[in-house]
């Protein structure tokens, strides 16, 4: 079976995580913790990187520091993870939600604009499956609005955005570095993984201090079992951060190969009937995390039975996500009855993501292929 992703670790990581283990330094305080938070802001171009144990945990953590009342809303996608759901419900805030564009299947920022309302607080766009979100309209309605942008870039590390296109100096950014605050997952099948692990990046001192409080149980610095809050313990540990840095020392590597697969999938399956291959638009440089397709209605299949016949043949993959307004545990805390989201439901039955691991090898690669190929 070919894997629908399996981690590639062949630089320093054994020899960081054993000076680790030598030294003692194996929980949540250390060097390599210290300089993995400051490489990868530095990489995204941010004052102030917060290394914490999850994708999510960055995502609740960002939240959080924003200090919602009760009926704050947050205007997100529906077609996302649930972790941008919950970090605003845990958080006592109402999530609003948008659909998606049909090219990038990203935040749709027309979408976005119909959702404001007086309570609104913050807009969490979010970039799929490694393509960017198109965040100039949305940092200029949250500049107009007054609001908060949290930039989910769990799925896009080293992923560029073509940012100022109306002006006439336009200037390519990493994904990460816009808006008030940015999360990234390190979880084991992103381009930098900890096994679990996340960060909140900002330029904000106050809000980066705010997080470095909250994610250890907001101990507090002159009386440390005195606490004015109530935290969380969603530490990072030395060990975790010693394998990250491995990796960011290799970023352009890691790019490069993934660009790679997207453009050989690109290739390989250019012109199949009845499939959609994600876009990568001018403005964009995707990092391709997973590569996506969805298949057409026509084909008489749907995602789930698509990857039922490529397992007989050998190939893992994994399904879209299913749509916030579909999800069943916060349907039953009232959220989003009757919505309809055409975009994101279409993505959800449709779409699926093939093999795209580091590890994959061109021989693999050609394989899927050939096997999506021959079921069309």
């Amino acid at each position: 079976m070919i894997p629908v992703n399996e981690p590639k670790l062949d630089g320093k990581e054994l020899e960081y995580v054993t000076r680790c283990v030598r030294d003692g330094w194996i929980s949540s305080a250390g060097s390599f913790l210290d300089e993995f938070e400051e490489r990868w802001a530095a990489y995204c171009g941010r004052r102030h990187g917060v290394a914490v144990s999850s994708g999510t945990a960055a995502l609740q953590l960002a939240v959080a520091c924003l200090g919602l009342e009760p009926g704050d809303e947050v205007i997100l996608p529906s077609f996302t993870i649930i972790s941008c759901a919950s970090a605003v419900v845990f958080n006592g805030g109402v999530p609003v939600l948008a659909d998606a564009d049909p090219r990038t299947w990203c935040l749709d920022p027309a979408e976005v604009e119909r959702k404001i309302t007086p309570r609104t607080r913050a807009v969490m766009p979010v970039h799929i499956y490694g393509h960017p979100a198109d965040m100039d309209p949305l940092l200029e309605l949250a500049r107009k609005r007054g609001l908060a942008v949290i930039e989910d870039a769990a799925e896009a590390h080293g992923a560029e955005y073509l940012t100022g296109r109306s002006a006439p100096d336009p200037a390519w950014r990493r994904c990460g570095s816009f808006g008030t605050m940015s999360a990234f997952s390190f979880y084991a099948n992103k381009l930098v993984t900890t096994g679990e692990g996340g960060m909140l990046l900002t330029d904000d001192e106050r809000l980066a201090g705010k997080a470095r409080s909250l994610r250890n149980l907001a101990f507090r610095p002159d009386r440390r079992f005195r606490h004015e809050e109530l935290g969380f313990n969603f530490r990072l540990t030395n060990l975790q951060a010693a394998i990250g840095l491995a990796q960011v020392e290799r970023m352009d590597a890691i790019v490069s190969r993934k660009r790679f697969i997207g453009q050989g999938y690109r290739k390989g399956l250019q012109g199949a009937k009845g499939l959609e291959l994600h876009v990568e638009e001018p403005w964009a440089r995707s990092v391709d995390w997973m590569v996506g397709v969805v298949l057409s209605e026509e084909t008489g299949m749907d995602a789930r039975l698509f990857a039922e016949r490529l397992a007989e043949r050998g190939v893992e993959t994994r399904p879209f996500f299913l749509g916030m307004h579909e999800q069943p545990a916060l349907l039953r805390r009232g959220l989003f009855e009757g919505q309809r989201y055409p975009v994101t439901e279409r993505l959800s039955r449709q779409g699926l993501y093939l093999p795209s691991g580091l590890a994959l090898t061109d021989g693999q690669l050609e394989q899927v292929c050939a096997a999506v190929r021959g079921l069309l």
